[in-house]
């Protein structure tokens, strides 16, 4: 019998450590850990993206969380190689928690196993190429009408180009950037865009800023569809396409900005039943 269904981030942590997943977290080591600050500064474009992230691996699979500047200092990564996911599913951390949490749920079911994902390639090339490539294949997850409100949380700025080129119509927000490469403002208040959306796109990183609950909460009950695209958290996020996520673009690690090689990114459909 699967486990029942979450509602929330804090609900699927504590099914894990009860082992309604699978194995006992407790039994699944750490065997490296990386905190990774990371610039981006596309051709032509006025914002530089900071990026900072925490990586787990336990065996074959990589967890990973983003989370803001300062929120964790490299000194993380000293004992937490040799941990146990249930200690770290207990830190006092939210990444840290989520990050481990991604590394336990993509151990026991691989995106690259998973039969109702559908791998994309993404093609060699420079930054800009593999970014156009990867947003354009997440809006691809997104069937909206023409003149439909989407709430962009989490501001890329080729995934604005990507909902306009759809018809649709962009609702930024985003808790660092201020205006979009074309001028416009970006709002850090998530509800106000959330109340005006027909559908809503989310980073990962929600997932880190304990954000993710709100925003799922808030689409499940006004029905509104959910597009989750994830290179952080993305085992996380899937565990929701029963309960809320509509759609999602899972990158795992390593990240398409880490490589000018072919990398594969895998999508899923709440109708495929993946959970």
């Amino acid at each position: 019998m699967p486990p029942p269904q979450p509602q929330t981030v804090g609900e699927l942590t504590g099914a894990v450590l009860s082992g309604a997943y699978g194995p006992d977290p407790e039994e699944l080591a750490v065997t490296s850990a990386f905190w990774l600050y990371h610039t981006t500064r596309l051709a032509g474009g006025p914002a530089t993206y900071h990026n900072h992230y925490l990586l787990l691996r336990v065996g074959r699979s990589f967890g990973a969380c983003s989370f803001e500047a300062g929120e964790l200092v490299p000194d993380i990564c000293e004992n937490a190689s040799g941990h146990t996911l249930g200690t770290l599913l207990r830190h006092e951390s939210a990444p840290v928690r989520v990050a481990a949490l991604d590394a336990y749920l993509d151990h026991v079911r691989p995106h690259r196993d998973a039969p109702d994902a559908a791998p994309v390639t993404l093609p060699a090339g420079t930054p800009e190429t593999r970014a156009r490539a990867r947003d354009a294949a997440i809006v691809d997850l997104l069937d909206i009408e023409p003149g439909a409100k989407v709430a962009l949380v989490g501001v890329v700025n080729p995934l604005v180009a990507a909902v306009r080129e759809r018809g649709g119509v962009c609702l930024p927000c985003d808790l660092n950037l201020r205006t979009t490469q074309w001028g416009e403002q970006i709002t850090d208040d998530m509800t106000e865009v959330l109340k005006e959306a027909d559908a809503v796109v989310a980073t990962g990183m929600t997932l880190g800023n304990g954000t993710f609950d709100l925003i799922l909460g808030h689409c499940r009950d006004q029905g509104v569809p959910l597009l989750v695209y994830a290179q952080t958290g993305s085992a996380v996020a899937r565990t929701f396409l029963a309960s809320g996520v509509t759609a999602l673009n899972a990158e795992p690690f390593p990240f398409s900005q880490f490589s000018a090689e072919p990398t594969v990114l895998y999508q899923y459909r709440a109708e495929q039943g993946a959970a």
